[in-house]
């Protein structure tokens, strides 16, 4: 299983972001992921989103169970509440010392159906979990975070130490030169980004390509790894936007 990567090694993907994924994008980089309307009508206005828009947009949200609403306060769901940790974990990173252990989750559950495979495939992934080869994911032991325990209704997990080189495995299951190239990319991008949509832009797609980082042991990494960099990056600029708001 290879991670989500652009059609092309270092090609930046800045899909333009509707008003929906400004008020998305916002609260999801706010702690605690709230804001009151007035704030954030001012937050969204420097991206073309007008107060009418937003409104309908907020009405929408709150509709589909993205947004709750308590007076003039807008909160992420707690659906939502799951894909801010998520993301904070990509910028956060947060690791252990490596000592050559690796996880191992062998999938022991059989006749389940497409969308349920789809589903656990989403999962490993999102632990930074690699397919070695069908039903066996692997990934170093670095991670400070355990697996979910409903894991163990569908596969089983073990500690192992593989016999090929380590090296040689993680480049085998991760695209890491591509990663990386990519991630030069944009910070590239961003550093000639200026227009303050331009920069939320090209801060969303950061963000997209940590949720990527397989966050290995740095003695698995090629070097000059930028992944350090980016996060970064993505820091600084998350705290300008909570000064914005805060101001």
């Amino acid at each position: 299983m290879r991670m989500n990567m652009p059609s092309q090694p270092g090609e930046v993907d800045l899909p333009p972001l509707s008003a929906r994924s400004v008020v998305l994008s916002l609260l999801l980089g706010t702690h605690p992921p709230e804001l009151p309307v007035k704030e954030l009508v001012r937050a969204v206005e420097p991206f073309g989103v007008g107060g009418s828009t937003l409104r309908a947009v907020l009405s929408r949200m709150v509709a589909a169970g993205d947004l709750r609403r308590a007076d003039a306060v807008y909160r992420l769901s707690d659906r939502l509440l799951v894909r801010q940790r998520r993301q904070d974990e990509a910028v956060e990173a947060r690791t252990r010392a490596w000592h050559g252990d690796w996880e191992m989750v062998v999938i022991t559950a059989t006749g389940r159906g497409p969308a349920e495979r789809a589903d656990l495939r989403t999962r490993l992934t999102t632990l930074r979990l690699a397919e070695l080869r069908e039903g066996v994911w692997l990934r170093p032991a670095n991670l400070s975070r355990p697996l979910p325990v409903d894991l163990e209704q569908v596969a089983q997990s073990y500690t192992a130490r593989p016999g090929r080189p380590a090296r040689e495995l993680a480049a085998q299951l991760w695209p890491l030169d591509a990663w990386a190239e990519t991630a030069r990319s944009l910070l590239a991008h961003v550093v000639e980004a200026h227009r303050p949509a331009d920069r939320f832009t090209a801060f969303a797609a950061v963000v997209r390509h940590l949720l990527a980082d397989p966050v290995l042991p740095t003695e698995l990494l090629p070097g000059d790894w930028p992944g350090a960099t980016l996060r970064a990056a993505y820091a600084a600029y998350q705290g300008e936007i909570t000064r914005s708001i805060g101001h």
